[in-house]
């Protein structure tokens, strides 16, 4: 990269994703060191994965500043159709993990192939709706949801809710900042909710994941069965109070209580050990974070840059949203993982390879100011 143009990083953003990075270590290694049976008797271990994870994510988005963000644009279909290729493969060769076959193994080396296939899926349609002047139509919008619904129907085939919802996100974020009606998008939302989710609820969830998405209405029907995660996640983010219990004297995660507390459920973690103010701080690194994202969406003045910095700030904020509020029992259990806090390699790098193109749009943007 450029040193004349390092000083144009937003270094603030960049410093944010540090944080949260550092503080989802510390959570990973107080959620696991003293689980022997998980940690396979290495209380580092998931702290370690998690590192070199950050470590080759960081590299790669480094790597990527030294490239324009549009020279991806020109490759969006050979992504969109190795991404789908991948989605295809795992259905056949891939491991079953919490009841998704989502896994593709290369040896001892694991991917999540819909993680990376999101950031396909939002180079792709940021490129094909760039082109696209009559989003204001129904014919203009089939295009799109049909390149959207492809992907997401092998990702329900996994079978993985939570996943699949992320593009619905991700696809009404980036119609609107194209162009697209409210009216129509509201017109869809509701053909959606009516139709399309109970089609896949009934046909293509297995019959735990269904209970799973309606036990956060009542857990207490189930305490000790579904609804017992939705109960202990709760009672780990009341523990904390205002400046909680401690680093690593947290009763509900030290005492393994709560499940999947390294994954999908680290916001307790970090609410039962540092409170409140634990908590706010996250939250206000979150917020910080989506407001620079917006910050580059104002700034840029291409739509195919706008599209793509739209669908990543449109993914960041379904994760956060689901994922804080499934543990807080306002919204159902879909394992969807924190962003930058949850343990697993995929994700982190598919977000930091995110980022990296927001940078990208923002230096090219400064660079052109030069």
């Amino acid at each position: 990269m450029e040193r004349r143009l390092a000083k144009y990083i937003d270094w603030g953003m960049l410093i944010a994703i540090l944080a949260l990075i550092a503080i989802g270590l510390v959570a990973i290694f107080s959620a696991t060191h003293t689980n022997k049976g998980l940690n396979y008797g290495d209380p580092f271990y998931f702290m370690k994965r998690q590192l070199v994870s950050a470590v080759i994510g960081l590299g790669i988005g480094f790597f990527m500043l030294n490239f324009d963000h549009r020279s991806l644009g020109k490759l969006a279909w050979p992504i969109y159709y190795v991404s789908l290729a991948l989605l295809a493969v795992v259905l056949v060769v891939g491991r079953e993990v919490n009841g998704a076959k989502s896994w593709l193994y290369i040896g001892p080396f694991g991917m999540q192939v819909s993680e990376l296939a999101k950031v396909g899926v939002i180079i792709s349609l940021a490129q094909y709706l760039s082109q696209k002047e009559d989003l204001d139509t129904w014919r203009g919008l089939f295009g799109a949801l049909l390149l959207v619904g492809a992907p997401m129907f092998l990702i329900l085939l996994q079978p993985d809710f939570g996943t699949a919802m992320v593009f619905v996100g991700i696809t009404f974020g980036m119609l609107f900042m194209a162009g697209a009606k409210p009216a129509h998008l509201w017109t869809l939302a509701g053909i959606g909710i009516l139709l399309v989710l109970p089609l896949g609820y009934f046909f293509l969830l297995k019959p735990y994941q269904r209970m799973r998405l309606l036990i956060f209405l009542n857990p207490y029907q189930d305490a000790r069965g579904f609804g017992y995660n939705i109960i202990q996640s709760m009672i780990a983010v009341g523990s904390g109070r205002l400046f909680g219990e401690g680093i690593l004297r947290g009763r509900q995660g030290q005492l393994n209580f709560l499940p999947e507390h390294h994954t999908d459920f680290i916001f307790p973690v970090i609410a039962e050990e540092t409170g409140f103010i634990g908590c706010m701080v996250v939250l206000g690194l979150f917020f910080y974070i989506l407001w620079r994202i917006l910050h580059v969406i104002s700034e840029s003045k291409e739509l195919y840059s706008n599209l793509l910095c739209t669908g990543i700030f449109s993914m960041f904020l379904f994760h956060i949203l689901i994922n804080i509020g499934m543990t807080i029992g306002i919204m159902p259990i879909t394992g969807i993982p924190l962003p930058f806090l949850s343990y697993g390699g995929s994700s982190l790098i598919t977000n930091l390879i995110s980022i990296a193109l927001v940078l990208n749009v923002y230096v090219s943007r400064q660079k052109i100011l030069f």
